[in-house]
């Protein structure tokens, strides 16, 4: 089976993300995407030049099946990291690589020096996959979020320039 690649996420790539929210109701956390239309807002609003995003396409047989995002805090130097996966391509190891490569760029040669994620107590394969990308376990953020009524911890997570890297392989990040 080839590996995915990472490439920047296109506004063209609309299509695509609308089928992965489409697969998954879980993917409604990651954003209000249910038509063509509103996957177009939700790419735009990733992709502007100006805007904070620096967000990263997995690519599977000219098929975008995720995406790897950083939220860059630039006076600080940090950014906000996160990550989702189209149903179908779970499972495959392929969210980890992807974050590692990812994370790896970010601390490099995107300029920053602290990257942050965090995910529900309730999902512990993003945990997993944050671990696996070389992602320290700093805390626990109590009664965090508010879902469906119900009050969730949040486990936080840091990656500095200075940890161990992550042992998973890599994936190959294109430049265009």
């Amino acid at each position: 089976m080839n590996d995915p690649e990472l490439r920047r996420l296109r506004v063209e790539d609309a299509p695509d993300v609308l089928a992965a929210f489409a697969g998954a109701s879980d993917m409604a956390r990651q954003g209000e995407v249910t038509d063509l239309r509103s996957a177009m807002t939700y790419v735009e609003g990733l992709t502007e030049l100006a805007g904070p995003h620096l967000a990263f396409a997995v690519v599977f047989q000219g098929r975008v099946v995720g995406v790897v995002g950083v939220t860059v805090d630039s006076g600080n130097r940090n950014g906000w990291f996160w990550y989702w996966m189209h149903a179908a391509f779970r499972g495959r190891g392929w969210t980890s690589r992807a974050a590692a490569t990812i994370a790896d760029w970010a601390l490099g040669e995107g300029g920053l020096h602290r990257l942050e994620l965090g995910h529900r107590v309730n999902n512990p394969a993003s945990g997993s996959v944050a671990r696996a990308a070389g992602f320290v376990q700093e805390g626990l953020e109590r009664s965090k979020l508010l879902i469906d009524g119900e009050r969730l911890d949040v486990v936080a997570y840091s990656r500095l320039p200075g940890d161990p890297l992550p042992v998973v392989p890599r994936l190959r990040l294109t430049a265009d």
